[in-house]
């Protein structure tokens, strides 16, 4: 098989996805606008060619050097990045090339929110009210049926890039006055309640094959606004209401053959509304957290599913409560790296620094903890997060 990875140097854990490919027989070809010098050693090793761009967001460049690959190695059979920065551009090419995957007649309904909600409304799953908002009086005639507070946020963006809590009319009028002239904006309801994800990879005949359940110290907007710490557990039992609803969105969307990422919140009364799909893994280094929740290796069993149609450990189980947890450098906390190394160290499964881009919604440092046990690992992460008095 002939497969193209976009960007397969980023983020940098990333780069096993092709190493994997490789392992199973495919031929490997990347493309990104970094030097090839630069690439690490075990990710040069296992593409076959590498074709740098000067542009990535150059689509014409892109076209080029898809035409190039597929003329000197034949037909390519995928296109992927696994990266929500890159998904209309991976939907273009597969288009215009007519290769197997998500495509332009699909892609909207998976990156503007408005369509998600419609989408989530058609399949039966509880959503927050919202709509589109072209002018301004738009947003007082929703904020007059919902009340304060509201969100805003772009109606195709990534993360909570530009994305604000409207709380009173002061904020409303500091919004209207800067908010971008691009951007269109979604209003949402505010829906009081812990963040949740559902996550999971689907075969390509639409068959989920893992999933994964995940609550949130808080949202990402309160992170990165806010300038909080982030923690994120992957939890050993998946609820049955979260699944269910899962499921629903998976057939709704078509998905086949690659991650999911679905965010909801669940209230007091443990109820889940739906918050929005990405179609791709979490962010970070989730991927690696679900690998060391279930002891497998996600990034082959992606790759043996696009290769061979099979996935391996059909009797996988989440044996590990593993958390993400975030620090930051602008904060002084009570315990050094070593501390934490020196009483946790079994516990600890990785520990690195973030990549820039990532810091302000994840921590400029990261680790990764796990344990058999909920109020252990909840332990740890009060150790390493605990400020200094």
């Amino acid at each position: 098989m002939n497969i193209i990875v976009i960007s397969p140097h980023f983020p940098t854990n990333f780069y096993n996805f092709c190493v994997r490919l490789k392992e199973l027989g495919a031929n490997v070809l990347g493309i990104a606008d970094v030097p090839y010098q630069t690439l690490t050693p075990k990710l040069k090793s296992s593409l076959t060619e590498y074709f740098r761009v000067n542009d990535m967001k150059n689509y014409d460049e892109l076209v080029r050097a898809v035409g190039f690959l597929t003329y000197k190695h034949g037909k390519i059979d995928r296109i992927e990045s696994h990266n929500e920065y890159w998904l209309e551009t991976d939907a273009r090419l597969r288009t215009d090339f007519n290769v197997y995957g998500i495509k332009n007649d699909a892609i909207e309904n998976m990156k503007a929110k408005s369509k998600m909600k419609k989408m989530y409304i058609k399949a039966g799953v509880p959503v927050a009210r919202g709509e589109i908002v072209t002018y301004d009086s738009d947003i007082n005639d929703f904020i007059d049926k919902a009340g304060y507070p509201v969100v805003l946020k772009p109606d195709i963006g990534v993360g909570a890039e530009r994305t604000y809590k409207i709380n009173n009319q002061t904020d409303l009028e500091y919004f209207l006055e800067h908010k971008p002239k691009d951007i269109v904006y979604f209003v949402e309801e505010f829906v009081k309640g812990d963040v949740v994800s559902y996550d999971g990879l689907v075969d390509r005949h639409g068959n989920l094959v893992f999933s994964a359940y995940e609550e949130y110290s808080e949202g990402t907007m309160e992170t990165v606004t806010q300038d909080n710490d982030l923690y994120y557990i992957i939890m050993r039992d998946i609820p049955k209401e979260i699944e269910e609803l899962g499921l629903k969105t998976v057939n709704i969307f078509g998905i086949k053959e690659r991650f999911f990422h679905f965010e909801f919140f669940k209230t007091q009364k443990n109820e889940f509304i739906a918050l929005e799909v990405n179609m791709r893994p979490p962010g970070g280094v989730t991927m690696d957290i679900f690998n060391y929740s279930c002891d497998i290796d996600l990034y082959r069993e992606w790759a043996n599913l696009v290769i061979n149609d099979q996935f391996g450990p059909t009797d996988y189980k989440h044996k590990f409560y593993v958390a993400h947890i975030g620090r930051k450098n602008n904060k002084n906390y009570a315990y050094s790296h070593e501390s934490i190394l020196s009483k946790y160290r079994t516990n600890i499964m990785l520990s690195e620094k973030m990549a820039e881009i990532f810091a302000p919604g994840l921590g400029d440092f990261i680790y990764v903890a796990r344990s058999e046990r909920l109020d252990y690992l909840k332990e740890i992460i009060a150790y390493i997060l605990k400020p200094k008095q």
